[in-house]
């Protein structure tokens, strides 16, 4: 039984700022839920969005419809969640708190049951994920200054062992192209994708996919604002490299509607805000339908990576052959201290590939005490006997 529900919102302020095609971020926020079983047993998980916004969600309306409830019913869990708030959110802040319980009765059903999340998942077909590694933003800087550094940071993680890399663009038309061009002719052996973080209207998005075409990029992602579907199925007319969009989609119905319209190769759910892994799973089949692969967006902390790693460990790549493209995971190297140093047991990251946990649930686990010093504001809801 359910006995209690805590959220712990995060904040640390970064010595220097990194910026994307919409604005500047000097400011790394998080919010992490911890589920109690009766037995004592926490199942840990986190929210993708506005973590104040998104605490309150959890702690005012969604802890108390669970309170009490079978912790091992996670499917119950979500579909009591999702019935309670139907008539007013099938989409936004809300659905970004039922994916951080969903991920955290995952964790919790896998250490109940002494399994890993990946076997909850369906059973894991790879040992080892890939990563490509994200980063690479925008720094204030001359042009020429920040063309040199970002060269000198794509060779920095080319050294460590990934094999791809996912650059920014969205900065303006010219700089963009000019990088794309640059990156691939510094790395002409590894893989490269493009993310202007829907920074282009449909001529601007065609003219930089034409520069990705010649240079050979794996995908273009998010080239539109996410209210636009229709576009995309024009703009994939008009390019070969594949596009990849869909961290701003929430639930299988949403995807259902996004990816029926065309254009997008690559469907990007976030598992700490799509609806969570359970959710995430029915995204999957629902891509499988159309031939469309899932490839995660992945930002936060080691929580949402692990969820991220162990969905992959699951997948299997549309249509399949005997020597098939491994799916890749996305791992963020942007400094995040509330990723890298507060967890007690972390993912094994090397060589630019992750090791699936075995451990049960999400194989990852917080450092209450080092967890702490980034700790703003608590809840806490409780069984009432």
């Amino acid at each position: 039984m359910i006995e209690c529900i805590k959220t712990y919102r995060l904040q640390h302020k970064l010595e220097e700022s990194f910026g994307f095609s919409q604005w500047h971020y000097d400011t790394r926020n998080a919010l992490l839920i911890e589920v109690v079983d009766d037995s004592g047993a926490s199942g840990w998980g986190e929210c993708y969005g506005p973590a104040e916004v998104t605490q309150s969600a959890v702690g005012s309306f969604y802890a108390p419809l669970l309170i009490g409830r079978d912790a091992l019913q996670n499917e119950a869990a979500w579909q009591h969640c999702w019935r309670a708030s139907l008539d007013f959110a099938m989409k936004g802040i809300m659905m970004g708190a039922m994916s951080g319980l969903d991920m955290a009765l995952l964790d919790l059903k896998g250490k109940l049951l002494g399994v890993s999340a990946s076997e909850l998942m369906g059973g894991r077909v790879r040992d080892t994920v890939q990563c490509y590694a994200t980063g690479m933003y925008f720094r204030k800087e001359p042009e020429p200054q920040l063309l040199e550094t970002i060269l000198t940071e794509a060779g920095d993680y080319v050294e460590q062992g990934y094999k791809a890399l996912k650059i920014k663009v969205g900065k303006n038309i010219a700089f963009d192209k000019k990088l794309a061009a640059e990156l691939r002719r510094a790395f002409p052996e590894t893989r490269l994708m493009a993310d202007s973080n829907h920074a282009y209207d449909l001529p601007e998005a065609i003219e930089v996919g034409r520069v990705l075409d010649e240079h050979n990029y794996a995908w273009f992602e998010e080239p539109l604002a996410p209210q636009h579907t229709g576009l995309f199925r024009q703009l994939a007319d008009r390019l070969d490299v594949p596009i990849a969009t869909g961290e701003c989609e929430q639930t299988r119905w949403g995807f259902q509607e996004l990816l029926s319209k065309g254009g997008v190769q690559i469907a990007q759910p976030d598992l700490s805000y799509c609806g969570g892994p359970t959710e995430a799973l029915k995204i999957r089949s629902i891509a499988s339908s159309l031939g469309i692969n899932v490839v995660p967006h992945a930002w936060g902390t080691m929580l949402n990576l692990a969820s991220a790693t162990h969905f992959l460990a699951t997948t299997y790549v549309e249509p399949g052959r005997a020597e098939v493209a491994e799916p890749l995971l996305e791992a963020d190297r942007t400094s995040n201290p509330m990723r890298d140093e507060m967890y007690a047991v972390a993912l094994e990251i090397s060589g630019g590939g992750v090791k699936v946990p075995t451990a049960p649930g999400l194989g990852v686990e917080p450092d209450r005490a080092a967890m702490e010093k980034f700790v703003v504001q608590k809840t806490e809801e409780t069984y009432v006997s």
